[in-house]
């Protein structure tokens, strides 16, 4: 009753999407050395010093209780004079973002998006480029899981008549006007989701995914208290856990278990849970393409299942042959079909 690594590639049975969500942990964790130009990637407690904008802050002439940007900015925030400060700020943010890069070599972001199929979906909170890249550059070869972009990104675009989202300065391929930017959301307590017609659209999508999903990896978010109204929207998508008993949630994150369990209990159901401290000890990294399967193996039919383990080391080109044998079964599949 064991299912070996080729019996798994061979099989493809999950039609239920798996939703990751990813929080900014996930993007540091890629990048603890900064971007291909070394570029740091900053967290709320030390963006302000990271993007060197220490002397806008110091112009609001107010007095803050820690070095935090979320607290930051909120406080500017409720002040209506101080408007074009918080722009001059939400410039510098959007800049520096906009010019990180990935490295020439495959990040955790490539095995990420590699690891799933176009039945999958990745919700990121992030507004760094990376994940955008990633499918860029993987996406000519492999079928690439879906994104939804939950507070906007750096390099996403969208056309105002809805016809497509696609990079930052592209056109439409159907009315051929330039895309629009899309807002950051910055870290206020109360976002208004719905204001915006595109962020509002993620939310929506997310909101329907949640109902259909098998399994749910959070990756790196950390659900601040910023994010009060996220949390609120994603509660009342996932509904009560005692109806979610067979779904399960996958947290990849270096805090403590215990404080993970209390952040995330209403989304967990009684055991239905795994915490892993390492992206390369997730699910994802160690039934790449096929977490569904897995997951139909060991937790619907109980049968004992091997790890394929996606290659990690491997550059690109030898990365992308690995892959190659997994989405093959996946076209015959289709084709059988």
């Amino acid at each position: 009753m064991e299912v070996s690594a080729e019996e798994e590639v061979k099989q493809i049975e999950m039609g239920k999407p798996h939703v990751v969500i990813l929080g900014a942990g996930a993007s540091y964790a890629a990048f603890p050395d900064g971007d291909r130009h070394g570029r740091k990637l900053p967290l709320m407690n030390n963006l302000v010093e990271t993007l060197g904008i220490e002397d806008v802050v110091s112009r609001s002439g107010l007095s803050f209780t820690s070095n935090n940007f979320e607290d930051i900015y909120s406080e500017i925030h409720k002040y209506p004079e101080l408007e074009k400060l918080r722009e001059e700020l939400e410039e510098a943010v959007y800049e520096y973002f906009r010019e990180m890069e990935l490295p020439d070599t495959p990040t955790i972001y490539d095995h990420l998006v590699l690891s799933l199929r176009d039945k999958d979906f990745i919700a990121t909170f992030n507004w760094d480029p990376f994940l955008v890249q990633a499918i860029r550059r993987n996406g000519q070869r492999f079928k690439m899981p879906r994104v939804l972009f939950l507070h906007g990104n750096v390099e996403v675009g969208y056309c105002p008549k809805g016809h497509m989202m696609g990079v930052n300065g592209n056109q439409c391929h159907e009315c051929h006007d330039l895309l629009t930017p899309t807002k950051l959301l910055y870290p206020v307590s109360e976002k208004n989701y719905h204001l915006d017609d595109f962020i509002s659209k993620q939310w929506s999508t997310l909101d329907e995914l949640l109902k259909h999903t098998f399994m749910v990896s959070i990756f790196g978010y950390g659900a601040p208290v910023s994010d009060a109204s996220a949390i609120d929207l994603l509660k009342k998508a996932w509904g009560s856990v005692d109806s979610r008993n067979m779904e399960e949630i996958e947290i990849i994150d270096i805090r403590d278990e215990d404080d993970l369990r209390e952040t995330w209990s209403p989304f967990i159901h009684t055991h239905h849970y795994r915490v892993e401290k390492d992206f390369y000890s997730s699910w994802i990294a160690n039934h790449p393409r096929r977490t569904g399967e897995a997951y139909i193996n060991q937790f619907l039919k109980a049968q004992f299942i091997e790890n394929n383990p996606l290659p990690r080391t491997a550059h690109f080109e030898e990365l992308w042959d690995w892959y190659d044998r997994l989405q093959a079964a996946e076209n015959l599949h289709v084709t059988s079909g």
